[in-house]
């Protein structure tokens, strides 16, 4: 339902069962991180190094997190957790983006006056 239409244009039957098709579609709840992941590539400062002349030791990857009222927390990631890491915030996308739709739907629904539980 992510086209130009509004919720309005849809009917009654056809919210419930895109609602019901994005509940299950979320991906698994212990499944989600917040944060962005980033690579970093160093160079060692040695003169006869590969890195000198190429894109330099790495790739090392960083999770940053930031919370409300806190200076973001940055920590280092194995190479081998990156793409799981990487995952878990694409899911966490995944959900919000889910959730949004839901509660939009559900308010449609109640606008109507229909059964929205």
């Amino acid at each position: 339902m992510s086209n130009p239409m509004t919720l309005k244009d849809y009917s009654t039957a056809a919210l419930r069962e895109r609602r019901h098709r994005l509940a299950q579609g979320i991906p698994p709840i212990e499944q989600v991180m917040r944060g962005t992941l980033s690579a970093t590539f160093k160079r060692c400062g040695r003169p006869n190094c590969h890195c000198v002349d190429g894109a330099g030791h790495g790739p090392k990857h960083y999770l940053s997190v930031s919370h409300y009222h806190e200076r973001p927390q940055r920590d280092y990631v194995r190479n081998v957790d990156a793409a799981r890491a990487a995952e878990f915030i694409s899911n966490l996308h995944q959900l919000r983006k889910a959730l949004d739709e839901i509660c939009a739907i559900n308010t449609e629904l109640m606008r109507r006056h229909e059964d929205f539980g």
